[in-house]
């Protein structure tokens, strides 16, 4: 008997709709948003499932997904205000907490196209070939953005340092906090600690 496709969809749809959703809120800061990228990114894999199912449809999803969130930038030229971020049940560390609300705070200064840079790099971990591959831009702009991104969250937030340096004298180092990373993607990160860097 061969698989339900309709079956099939629905239970990729489910399983990776937490990660998407929470890759496209860090891109554009906007839950409503978020999910309607989400969606509308869903929507295009199901079209085109029954030559997905057996390829990479997360892959294509998050393809997708980044490439509408561009192109609504560029529809809206504007820089948006966001709402607050979406409630979230208490990490299991307390420290944690103001650590991400700062972390958030920053991201939302930057403009979409940084954020969308910086959560390809170092949030889901990409080479720079692939953050090209996936925005549509070359591995240059790719690189400029990052750069231009890192600074201004330097510029904008330099809390973000002081976050780095408490935790550094703390020696709290089980494992690296979104803003020690920022500016150095994990598998870096992961080969410098051993060096007590």
């Amino acid at each position: 008997m061969t698989p339900d496709p309709y079956e099939e969809f629905a239970a990729f749809a489910r399983a990776c709709q937490p990660r998407l959703l929470r890759a496209a809120y860090l891109i554009c800061g906007d839950v409503h948003l978020a999910e309607d990228l989400l969606q509308a990114a869903l929507v295009k894999v199901a079209l085109r499932w029954s030559r997905l199912r057996d390829d990479q449809p997360e892959a294509y999803a998050r393809t997708i997904l980044y490439r509408d969130a561009a192109s609504w930038w560029r529809r809206q030229r504007r820089e948006v205000t966001v709402a607050s971020p979406p409630e979230r049940r208490a990490a299991a560390d307390s420290d944690e907490v103001p650590h991400r609300l700062v972390l958030a705070r920053a991201l939302r200064r930057l403009t979409p196209k940084q954020r969308a840079v910086l959560v390809l790099r170092f949030f889901e971990d990409h080479t720079e070939a692939r953050t090209a591959q996936v925005l549509g831009v070359s591995i240059g702009t790719v690189k400029s953005q990052t750069a231009v991104a890192l600074r201004r969250l330097r510029e904008l937030a330099p809390e973000l340092s002081d976050l780095v340096e408490l935790r550094s004298a703390s020696g709290t180092r089980q494992r690296a906090a979104p803003a020690e990373r920022v500016g150095q993607p994990a598998r870096e990160h992961a080969g410098r600690e051993g060096d007590g860097q």
